[in-house]
């Protein structure tokens, strides 16, 4: 899918000369300080068409310790991201879960105790899935929620039950297996790309403490930070139930 770049008439003669002076001066000063646009801006109108947008997602949370420093890094820094989370762990932080959606984060299932669907008959897949969403739903009174597969494993049958659409990933720096905050830091800054969707944990400081590096060294290199539910939004590309994604890559 190709967007479509807006068009704008340009102004002639000696004006457009000041403004080709101007716009070079302005472009310069951009260069040493970054994005003119604030992280936070609304991803509407035609700006939408111009940026470089990329999706932080966290599985395995909430976690008080880690998911709070996380969210206060966030905020600090005007950056929305996506948390699928473990329906068994919202219960003990509620006040959390709460946080979250009131700033503007979006809030997936992954699934109630952390089990691989496939593996699973529709009873005991209902226990998973729809016991998660009728958790979170009790906590923040809607319940359009995706979802986000254990391993990342699906088949048919997660797709045909699972009543909502299904979000997997680009970029992942496997922040699981050593918490190396620099390691993961390189890896996904290198693999960035326009409209990618971004793996990892926000149950281990180190992942905390990379996600917060990764924010402030993409916005450098002019990324904007959305929601799964903002990037597709931005690149047309609507999300349906039992459809699985990887990216949204104009």
């Amino acid at each position: 899918m190709r967007w479509n770049w807006r068009r704008q008439r340009r102004p002639g003669g000696v004006l457009l000369l000041l403004f080709a002076l101007a716009g070079a001066a302005v472009l310069a000063w951009q260069g040493r300080q970054g994005p003119s646009v604030p992280a936070d801006a609304p991803l509407t109108g035609g700006e939408t068409e111009q940026r470089r947008l990329i999706a932080l997602t966290f599985d395995d949370g909430p976690r008080r310790s880690t998911t709070t420093a996380l969210l206060d890094g966030l905020a600090e820094r005007g950056v929305k991201a996506t948390f699928f989370l473990i329906g068994a762990q919202v219960e003990d932080n509620r006040d959390v879960v709460r946080r979250m959606d009131r700033e503007g984060h979006q809030i997936g299932i992954h699934t109630y105790d952390h089990v691989q669907l496939t593996d699973l008959n529709r009873a005991d897949f209902d226990a998973q899935v729809e016991k998660s969403r009728a958790t979170l739903k009790a906590v923040l009174d809607h319940n359009d929620f995706l979802l986000r597969p254990p391993y990342g494993i699906l088949d048919d049958s997660v797709k045909a039950w699972v009543g909502c659409p299904i979000i997997l990933w680009s970029i992942d720096p496997e922040d699981w297996r050593d918490q190396d905050a620099q390691r993961v830091i390189g890896e996904v800054v290198s693999e960035a790309r326009d409209g990618g969707i971004i793996l990892m944990h926000d149950i281990f400081p180190e992942s905390v403490e990379a996600a917060l590096a990764i924010v402030d060294a993409l916005h450098t290199q002019g990324y904007y930070f959305c929601t799964i539910e903002e990037l597709f939004a931005a690149r047309g590309i609507p999300l349906e139930a039992g459809e699985s994604y990887w990216n949204a890559y104009p």
